[in-house]
């Protein structure tokens, strides 16, 4: 059954309201150094809880004349004669909500899906949690990846089963999108996998089955796996029937329970996946010299703040994050403005704690600057010298 709030239904609720406010704000003039994006391009983070439909950021005309001049309750009108409201995030961002309801988890699990689907990427291993609990919980959903993100979902979930995982190029790949190597006593176990994103309607053969089980023969693999979002016709379970299980069937339930298995096996608790021992000798390798593992962010609204991490460990894609202790190094007399260093002297490592090492993604800009983003704050290599503060609101 087609639920009242699917996603085509909640897309265009955003359109027009997004259009009905830009004929508004146009009409009265104020329309000017305006526009919208949504959560996940301005923040690149996970949504939050209370789901954000869209972000619209101004410029000082719409402030002055709308949030703090007379058109505020003509505007506040019609957001809220579409069923959202709106807060003021930062002075030049608008957040809009919709009012609670079914409508509001039905955004929530709209948003929580794009967010997932932005996770989809090859080298992220098994850094994200909400990745794997999503498929958990909602097997149906492997239908709405594309081929490539399912391809890539199923080598994590192998990696995370302690398996040595190729992911293949994704095209003329002969056939086999994944290989598996476990290494054993006596003798290394070749897995060939061979995934098929499927409707539910649309099931497989005896031929693809088939095809699979040969081409394990040739390259000498002891086992053969044949995933898909659909289901077998009866004459491809039989053939496998007859492979006394060196050709294995499987299916978006079994998907399911490897995600789980993922999920159940992240470790929570991020510092716990390095030793003090390693972190102090981290922070011995780069104290008294400029190394890119020290990264620096700043910023604020009405105060500028600073905040200083190690990279502990790091892909291509993703970094986990520690935070390192601030050393003031001058400052007014008051201890209200001046400038700071990151400390990395060892009693830093006493910060390996829960609360205090976190993930982040990493990506690297046109210009081969390497940035890091943990979805509040953008880092990037320390430049060794100190940074202003200013506590003063």
């Amino acid at each position: 059954m087609k639920s009242e709030f699917d996603d085509q239904v909640l897309a265009k609720d955003i359109d027009r309201l997004q259009a009905e406010i830009r004929i508004w704000a146009k009409r009265h003039g104020v329309w000017i150094d305006c526009g919208f994006k949504t959560y996940l391009e301005h923040v690149d983070g996970e949504p939050p809880e209370t789901p954000v439909v869209c972000i619209m950021y101004f410029g000082s005309s719409f402030s002055d004349s709308v949030l703090c001049g007379y058109l505020e309750e003509e505007f506040c009108t019609l957001i809220d004669s579409h069923g959202f409201y709106y807060e003021n995030a930062d002075g030049c961002t608008l957040h809009l909500y919709p009012e609670d309801g079914p409508r509001c988890v039905a955004y929530a699990e709209y948003f929580n899906w794009e967010w997932v689907c932005s996770l989809v990427q090859a080298d992220f291993a098994d850094v994200y949690e909400e990745l794997y609990s999503h498929f958990a919980r909602r097997p149906d959903d492997l239908h709405r990846l594309s081929w490539r993100e399912f391809e890539i979902l199923l080598a994590r979930t192998f990696q995370a089963q302690g398996f040595m995982t190729e992911l293949g190029p994704g095209r003329g790949d002969g056939g086999v999108d994944i290989r598996l190597l476990q290494r054993d006593p006596i003798g290394d176990i070749l897995t060939l996998v061979q995934a098929k994103k499927y409707a539910p309607k649309n099931k497989i053969g005896l031929e693809a089955v088939a095809a699979l089980s040969g081409i394990a023969g040739v390259e000498r693999a002891q086992r053969s796996l044949f995933v898909t979002t659909s289901s077998y016709q009866p004459a491809a379970k039989k053939f496998a029937a007859r492979t006394s299980g060196a050709l294995q069937l499987y299916t978006s339930s079994d998907v399911a329970e490897w995600c789980k298995t993922a999920r159940d096996g992240i470790v929570k608790d991020k510092s716990s996946l390095v030793s003090s021992h390693s972190v102090e000798r981290l922070l011995s390798d780069v104290r008294g010299r400029l190394d890119s593992r020290v990264l620096h962010a700043s910023g604020g609204h009405t105060m500028l703040l600073n905040t200083f991490v190690l990279v502990l460990k790091e892909t291509k894609n993703a970094a986990l994050l520690m935070s390192l202790p601030r050393h003031v190094v001058s400052h007014d007399g008051y201890g209200q403005r001046g400038t700071e260093i990151p400390s990395l002297d060892a009693s830093a490592a006493r910060l390996l704690t829960r609360d205090a090492v976190w993930r982040a993604k990493r990506a690297t800009d046109d210009s081969g600057r390497v940035r890091y983003w943990d979805g509040k704050r953008g880092y990037s290599a320390w430049n060794g010298k100190p940074a202003d503060f200013d506590y003063c609101d």
